[in-house]
Parts: structure tokens; C-alpha cells; sequence
């Protein structure tokens, strides 16, 4: 599958640079164009750059990302992107082959994950897959080495990196419009000051809480975030997880760990099946909330404007409910 996608990538990139030779004066009226695999970046550009760019999310509002596959014609839009942002890692592996056909033609292609240190994905007490059996990315075996270290690629999710994220996403768009980029980071540092305020709210709150310990009901994308306030965590899967059925071992744990702990909420994510949190809450009496990745978002939620400050007050609610009540 990934050898045809590539191919398929690839010949769409060709059709579109045969009929691009003779580029035509911009219909946009000359304003950058910026294109985003992810919400995150989606919204640090739209921040920084505001009325002088064009910026297009790739992976469309409500789709999930754990099984997206770009289009010829998300091809073409790449192809004629000033700045390209992505993620990078074995979820976007199918970035490099289209750089590879259409590279040349795009100003500026940052790869957020350069950008940060990253953690291995972990396998916690309980977790479906912690006995080294559930490694269910959707690749040709041969493909895939199993003893590649496997990243958590959820690398937003922690408000100090989102800060170091939204000042190199704010380089690569001076990188391409050099004229405007006091324009550029004067934005860029009003938003990271309100990154900044939030990362002190979160730790605050981290720092007086009772408890430390969060239970996911579902995948668990908050590594980076919980690593980062202290904060310990039990959890169905793993953060890049396919399954959305655990094994009865794996519910049994929860609710023990639930009842044991006296924990008042059971977290899931945005995109999650919450039928797993519907049993532990069950079971349990426990509360259910949902803590934002954010590596899409809703429909309604991005029709409303939502942006990655306005989701992660979302989390700093439902966080403080499970860790002081």
C-alpha cells in the first residue's frame, strides 16, 4: 500500500509541475500560502501570519489522523505551498516521498519533529500491547523493522514545546516572506507569551494537586504533556494505537486502578470511541472528561474559530476536576 500511494503521489506531483512550467500571475493576490498536516501548526501559522498568508490544514476537520492517507489532489496542494509544515515520523512517512518529486518547488519544508527532543512511545502496567505484542501500524511487514525505537509523535501536546513549535514554525514563514517578518514575530511572541501563561496555569495546578494519576480510557496522546507536569498515567493503549478493543485484563485494570486509587475521572480523548470509559464508568461511578490533542479537530469546533489555547483551557478544566476532587 505504501509503494502505490507513493506512486500514485508521485504522479499526480508530475502531472501538476508539467502544467505549472509557465506559472500564471497568483489568483490569491501574491499572498503566501502556507499548508499544514496538522491542526497544531495549522493554527500557529494562522496566528503569526493572520491576513498575509492563505493557510490550508491538510487533514481536514474531523477526520482522524491515525488513518490518513493524502489525495493526488492534497498532492498538488503541497506541491504549490510556499511554506510546508509537518510533523514528520512514521505517521507522515508518506511526506518524504512526495519532497523527494516535489521538493524543489516549495520555498520552505520545516519537519517539527527536528524541532524538539523526542520520547519513545511507552508501554505502561496494564496497558493492552505492554507484553511488546500490539505493534499494529498499518505497514508492510517488510517495511518495518520491529526493533526500530517507535516515537510518541504527539509532540504539541506539552505548552513548552508548542512554544518552541510556534517560534519555528514563525522561521520558516520569515524564511519565505523575508519583507514581513518583523510582522512575523511580533505575532509569534504574543502568542508564545500566551503559551507561556498557560504552561504556568498547568503547572500550578499540577504542583497543588492531590493526586498525580491519570487514568486514559482510551489511547494516550499526553505524554509529552504529563512528562512534562509530573504527572503519572495509566491508560488502555498506547498513544498511536489502532485498537479500540481492549482485552478484558486490560478493563479489569482500569477499574481495579480506578476503585484502589479513588479516582474520580476517567479521561478520553477527542476522536475517541468512549466505549471503553463507559464501562470503567460504569463500574466505578467515575466521571468522564475528555482531554484534546488536537491533532485534528471537530467540524463545529473549527467552523467556531477553536484554536490550540481555546482547547487546551478545554484540558485545564477537565484536568483540574480529575486531579483535585
Amino acid at each position: 500500500m505504501k509503494r502505490i500511494i507513493s506512486l500514485l503521489l508521485a504522479l499526480a506531483l508530475s502531472l501538476s509541475l508539467a502544467a505549472c512550467a509557465a506559472p500564471a500571475e497568483k489568483a490569491d493576490g501574491g499572498k503566501l500560502q502556507i499548508v499544514t498536516t496538522l491542526f497544531p501548526y495549522y493554527d500557529f501559522a494562522r496566528a503569526i501570519a493572520q491576513d498575509r498568508a492563505d493557510v490550508t490544514l491538510l487533514l481536514s476537520p474531523g477526520r482522524e489522523a491515525h488513518s490518513f492517507e493524502p489525495t493526488p489532489l492534497d498532492a498538488v496542494t503541497i506541491s504549490e505551498a510556499d511554506v510546508f509544515l509537518y510533523n514528520g515520523g512514521e505517521g507522515e512517512y508518506w511526506v518524504e516521498s512526495m519532497l523527494d518529486a516535489a521538493g524543489e518547488h516549495i520555498a520552505v519544508a520545516s519537519r517539527m519533529m527536528d524541532y524538539v527532543d523526542a520520547l519513545n512511545e511507552e508501554y505502561v502496567e496494564g496497558m493492552q500491547g505492554a507484553d511488546g505484542h500490539d505493534h499494529d501500524h498499518d505497514h508492510e511487514e517488510d517495511e518495518h523493522d520491529s526493533d526500530e525505537i517507535e516515537y510518541d509523535e504527539h509532540i504539541w501536546t506539552s505548552p513548552k514545546n508548542a512554544v518552541v513549535l510556534c517560534r519555528a514554525v514563525c522561521d520558516a514563514i520569515c524564511r519565505a516572506d523575508a519583507e514581513n517578518a518583523a510582522f512575523y514575530r511580533a505575532n509569534c511572541e504574543n502568542y508564545c507569551a500566551q503559551l507561556e501563561d498557560l504552561d504556568a496555569r498547568f503547572a500550578a495546578l499540577c504542583e497543588s494537586a492531590p493526586r498525580r494519576l491519570l487514568i486514559f480510557a482510551d489511547r494516550f496522546p499526553m505524554l509529552y504533556f504529563c512528562r512534562e507536569y509530573g504527572l503519572d498515567y495509566r491508560a488502555a493503549f498506547h498513544g498511536c494505537s489502532g485498537d479500540t478493543e481492549p482485552s478484558l485484563a486490560t478493563i479489569k485494570f482500569l477499574i481495579d486502578k480506578v476503585e484502589d486509587e479513588n479516582i474520580p475521572v476517567v479521561y478520553t480523548i477527542d476522536f475517541g470511541t468512549k466505549k471503553v470509559a463507559a464501562v470503567v464508568s460504569e463500574c466505578t461511578g467515575a466521571a468522564i472528561e475528555t482531554l484534546y490533542s488536537m491533532q485534528t479537530v471537530s467540524r463545529a469546533d473549527f467552523d467556531a474559530g477553536e484554536t490550540y489555547l481555546t482547547l487546551m483551557e478545554r484540558n485545564f478544566e477537565a484536568l483540574r476536576k480529575g486531579l483535585n476532587e
